[in-house]
């Protein structure tokens, strides 16, 4: 850990910049990482996508074990968590470009916008699976 000193002041190992042992999180310091690790979620989780593409290509028998994998409770649970992360990344990435547009950045609205992210990406999610299970 590298320190700061002051001249005339004795030597204290100082943090350079703030981290978590520091402050608290605040609900706009946990969406943003929650915005980035979405994110990667979901750079990861189109790989099964084009698995499912791929395996369609290549015939029923590649298709149907790539099927089989998807329904599974395993994938099943990949599946929404996608979903999950996929409505989260699309409702912050809008809640960013208005921050573009230089409003929104007051704490009352950023927490009030960050709140309606996290029911939208909840209502959004159930919606999706509950039209997913009816077809």
């Amino acid at each position: 850990m590298a320190s700061q000193t002051s001249p005339g002041a004795t030597k204290r190992p100082r943090p350079l910049s703030p981290h978590l042992q520091i402050y608290r999180p605040q609900i706009t310091s946990v969406l943003s990482i929650t915005h980035r690790a979405t994110g990667v979620a979901l750079a990861a989780g189109t790989l099964l996508l084009a698995a499912w593409i791929i395996a369609a290509a290549i015939g029923p028998g590649a298709y149907a074990r790539v099927a089989g994998f998807a329904g599974s409770w395993f994938g099943q649970l990949l599946l929404f968590g996608w979903s999950v992360a996929l409505f989260y990344h699309l409702l912050n990435g809008i809640r960013h470009l208005v921050w573009d547009t230089g409003r929104g950045f007051d704490l009352a609205t950023m927490e009030k916008s960050g709140k309606a992210v996290v029911a939208g990406t909840v209502v959004l999610t159930a919606l999706a699976w509950i039209l997913a299970k009816a077809v």
